[in-house]
């Protein structure tokens, strides 16, 4: 059976004990791992990119077979475009990832934080150079006990790579189709071309790297998933001003939540990993997924991972 590789990601820095411990588990599962990761952490950078400044890049000794690491000196996205638009073909020749994974984070990833997420921004990154992607967050801050969202990650990155060609089609997009069935026909109106089979639209979404999924999981996870779209929280009382009044910190000192119906923040309030399914491109812009798809995909998703996953 032929390997598959999976390029690996994060922002809390490749030290990270989340990121090495899901290397781990995905090569004792027999999948290659390449590391393209930020020398330090590099947490809510969102889509930050380091331009015109040369970034280091060190290969990490690693002894296991079909394990490669490399830090580099730069924002989570400037990782993903170092491999993907040259560094793979350079500093691993032959090795072509099936899959891009971004994690796991340590701290949740949910509602708003689609924003600011650096973890989050990487698996986007990704799905503008056309590859398929995952982003994972472990819903808490405190690492004891994190060893359920390695397993919950593990699960969805096997299921993503069942329904995945093995070698993917569209990286650096040397085929643009703004024909394609899943993609929205903004501003003119949707015809649905993907109702003849919503479910190839969405692999070949995922596959193209229009969607990507962002997975998290709570502290109390019994092992349940629930397919969701983002929520509702708001961070309250973030600025805390020194003595002086002359700097001051960010960090909310609460969070409140309204309630959504299937909202990622609400599945993990009852201990159950949400996966979200995210469009990697704006809206209005040519390669933005249909949302009707998106709905589509919420609606026939009902207890577990979506149904094209399935």
């Amino acid at each position: 059976m032929r390997l598959s590789w999976i390029l690996l990601t994060n922002d809390d820095g490749i030290d990270a004990d989340s990121l090495q411990k899901l290397v781990t588990a995905l090569h004792n599962k027999g999948h290659g791992c390449v590391v393209f990761a930020p020398k330090e952490n590099n947490s809510a950078v969102s889509m930050k990119l380091t331009l015109g400044k040369g970034l280091e890049v060190e290969r990490r000794e690693d002894i296991r077979e079909n394990v490669f690491q490399f830090s580099i000196a730069g924002s989570p996205c400037d990782c993903v475009i170092a491999a993907l638009d040259g560094g793979l073909e350079r500093l691993t020749p032959g090795v072509i990832p099936k899959l891009v994974v971004s994690g796991v984070n340590l701290g949740p990833n949910l509602s708003q934080d689609a924003y600011h997420s650096g973890t989050m921004a990487a698996a986007r990154e990704a799905g503008m150079y056309g590859m398929p992607a995952i982003a994972s967050s472990w819903s808490s801050f405190d690492p004891k006990g994190m060893d359920v969202s390695i397993d919950a990650t593990v699960q969805l990155v096997e299921a993503a790579l069942k329904i995945l060609p093995e070698t993917p089609e569209n990286v650096n997009r040397p085929h643009v189709d703004v024909n394609a069935p899943h993609l929205s026909a903004w501003p003119d109106e949707s015809k649905h071309l993907w109702r003849k089979d919503a479910k190839k639209a969405l692999v070949s979404a995922f596959a193209s790297g229009e969607i990507f999924l962002n997975i998290n999981v709570p502290r109390d996870w019994k092992g349940d998933f629930a397919s969701t779209r983002l929520g509702m929280r708001w961070y309250r009382n973030a600025i805390t001003f020194a003595n002086d009044k002359s700097t001051f910190k960010l960090g909310a000192a609460k969070i409140d939540v309204d309630a959504v119906k299937d909202g990622d923040v609400d599945a993990d309030l009852v201990g159950v990993a949400s996966v979200t399914v995210m469009p990697s491109w704006p809206q209005t812009h040519p390669l933005d997924v249909d949302p009707a798809l998106l709905a589509w995909s919420l609606k026939n998703s009902e207890g577990g991972l979506p149904i094209w996953l399935r």
